[in-house]
């Protein structure tokens, strides 16, 4: 099933299935789903028969005895699973015994008045489990995991028609690039977006610019371009800019080197023939974030890549063994990186 069709059934009322997993980890549908999935039990019965139980801290067993239990005076019970990392193939121990066993038995008669829920903020679960097997014959499986740009444009464009708005097309673009095409991000931008371009709904690149700010990620970009065009000046002072901003030296650091690493990553395999689409899936990035260090990386050298990269990490030792200023040490970078004067 997929997320648009889940969203129509939970919207009209449709008969639900018994037990669903929902797989991915787009905030924003794990969010809106959960409140769908509340929204089928009567608001007056959601005290006694909707529950959601975080398997992190709550063992599965609880889960279970609530999602076994017939509905208190009302037709429908809704249970909630979340964070059911015994379903992946992750090896870190969990703070809590789970009974998968039980979970198994539960599969194969699920309670007719229950409707369970997993939320698998996961990119995939263990297909070699025993439970893992059970849920795929048993549940109505939904992936949302991450969109590519145009998924992400054509859902708020929807989004925004439905709402009786309009946006610009450079509008859109610019809020896709300060959100890195991030949709919980967009869609938590939008109420505010709506109520300023009020009566005339129509969102404009100026209210963009005024009103969405641009995330971390977003500035490291535009602070990796000013590196490799060796604008010193330009790059020393949107770094003091993020320091001001009260961003952390080291956070800063490291995702400038997440960011060269990338573009290495992108330019050697990309020679080699790999697509857009194939690169996200190796790197297991976000395909908005290949495609900008596809737009980059060709503008550069691999020689100066590599060297912004082994110069960042250098500066990271240095961050973390001495009391340097982070904003001389990247000061002293950017001089032997661009070959000039401070």
């Amino acid at each position: 099933m997929t997320i648009n069709e889940l969203l129509k059934t939970l919207a009209t009322g449709q008969t639900l299935s018994n037990v669903y997993v929902i797989l991915g980890q787009a905030d924003y549908f794990q969010r809106r789903l959960k409140q769908g999935f509340k929204q089928q039990v009567p608001a007056e019965e959601q005290t006694m028969n909707f529950a959601s139980y975080d398997m992190d801290t709550v063992p599965l067993a609880v889960a279970l005895d609530d999602a076994m239990a017939a509905p208190f005076f009302g037709e429908r019970r809704v249970v909630c699973i979340d964070n059911p990392q015994f379903l992946t193939g992750e090896t870190k121990k969990q703070k809590v015994e789970h009974d998968i066993d039980s979970l198994q038995k539960y599969l194969e008669s699920p309670m007719p008045s229950t409707v369970l829920v997993l939320f698998a903020p996961y990119d995939k679960l263990d297909a070699r489990k025993k439970v893992t097997k059970q849920l795929k014959k048993v549940a109505t499986m939904v992936e949302i995991n991450q969109f590519s740009e145009r998924d992400v444009r054509q859902f708020v464009t929807d989004q925004l028609k439905q709402d009786g708005y309009t946006m610009e097309p450079a509008a859109l673009n610019d809020l896709i690039q300060r959100t890195d095409a991030d949709l919980t991000l967009i869609m938590s931008e939008l109420p505010k977006l709506e109520l300023y371009t009020l009566p005339e709904k129509t969102i404009t690149q100026a209210a963009i610019s005024g009103l969405v700010t641009q995330t971390l990620t977003q500035n490291v970009f535009d602070l990796v371009d000013r590196v490799l065009a060796k604008n010193t000046a330009g790059a020393v002072t949107l770094y003091r800019e993020l320091l001001q901003a009260k961003e952390e030296p080291l956070k800063i650091n490291a995702i400038l080197q997440g960011q060269f690493r990338l573009l290495i990553q992108t330019k050697v395999l990309a020679k080699q023939g790999y697509s857009q689409g194939k690169l996200a899936s190796i790197l297991k990035v976000h395909p908005y974030r290949i495609k900008l260090a596809l737009q980059t990386h060709r503008r550069f050298q691999l020689t100066d890549l590599n060297r912004a990269y082994l110069g960042l990490f250098r500066v990271e030792k240095q961050m973390k063994s001495t009391t340097m200023d982070p904003e001389l040490l990247f000061s002293l970078f950017m001089t032997q990186f661009a070959g000039t004067a401070a």
